[in-house]
């Protein structure tokens, strides 16, 4: 049992909702919502992809991961031992195959080119020495691989494709995320010997590139997409982000406790936005 705990820790459920996010996202063009297809798409996107996905992150990262203060828990992900990281390929590759002989059944076979194309993007960013997560600011460009969830999605649900200012936004909400994630992370980054573009660019001005990304992002919520109530999620946030910048924290580094709370909200806020999203269908469509 503690091994699968350790499993589930590794997919990091903190993190989920941004592949569920991404999954919904064309989904809620759907007029059937039985569709099996649909259930079991939604459920890969949860543990079985960010399993891999972050599996194999941490096998490459285990020497930085140890200093790392915010890992260690179900938010944020595993702290392994040597002995659990080694173990953990098998796993990694049985846990896609299950999934790939049934999606082949469910849409064709292009899925081979799916997940052939999945685990390139993984192995172009860790691959040990030369992998794009130690070459900033190239780390960036790997979360163009996020974009597989939303070509998923709409495969599986044989819906339309969605406009390319959608893929736009979610090209800065998929950079937003892993910025983020690189300012939680840059001390424990600096210790290991890890550059990242956080590292490279120092604290404050990494914060002053979010604020940038959420800046566009808020642009094109409010002025493309006319959606005023994500818009103003985003407006709020921007707003807390500038008061982080220049008031609250400023060039501080955050607790674990701090860290935490802020995961926990936006996993909040990420859950509100789900159901305005299935709600609406905002992003699927430009007014």
């Amino acid at each position: 049992m503690k091994k699968y705990f350790f499993w589930l820790k590794i997919s990091r459920p903190g993190l989920w909702f941004p592949t569920i996010w991404l999954y919904l996202l064309p989904a809620s063009q759907l007029s059937n919502w039985e569709q099996p297809a649909f259930w079991l798409g939604l459920f890969y996107v949860t543990f079985p992809l960010n399993f891999f996905i972050y599996g194999w992150n941490d096998i490459v990262d285990r020497e930085i991961d140890i200093l790392n203060p915010r890992k260690g828990n179900f938010l944020f992900g595993a702290q392994g031992t040597l002995q659990e990281l080694e173990k953990l390929p098998l796993p990694l590759v049985i846990s896609q195959i299950p999934f790939l002989l049934v999606f082949i059944y469910l849409d064709s076979w292009r899925i081979i080119g799916w997940f052939a194309i999945l685990t390139t993007v993984n192995a172009l960013y860790n691959w040990p020495k030369i992998g794009l997560r130690g070459r900033p600011p190239l780390e960036l460009l790997n979360q163009f691989g996020y974009i597989l969830v939303i070509v998923l999605s709409i495969w599986l649900n044989e819906v339309p494709n969605l406009p390319w200012q959608s893929y736009l936004y979610i090209c800065l909400f998929c950079f937003q995320s892993h910025i983020m994630g690189e300012i939680m992370d840059i001390e424990a980054d600096k210790k290991g010997g890890r550059k990242t573009t956080a590292t490279v660019i120092g604290l404050k001005n990494s914060k002053i590139f979010l604020l940038l990304l959420v800046s566009l992002e808020t642009i094109l919520l409010m002025w493309v997409f006319q959606d005023f109530v994500l818009g103003g999620m985003l407006a709020l946030f921007l707003i807390w982000l500038l008061l982080d910048y220049a008031v609250l924290f400023r060039d501080r580094f955050y607790s674990l406790k701090e860290m935490k709370s802020f995961g926990l909200l936006l996993n909040v806020v990420g859950f509100i936005s789900m159901l305005w999203i299935l709600f609406s269908q905002s992003l699927t469509t430009v007014p």
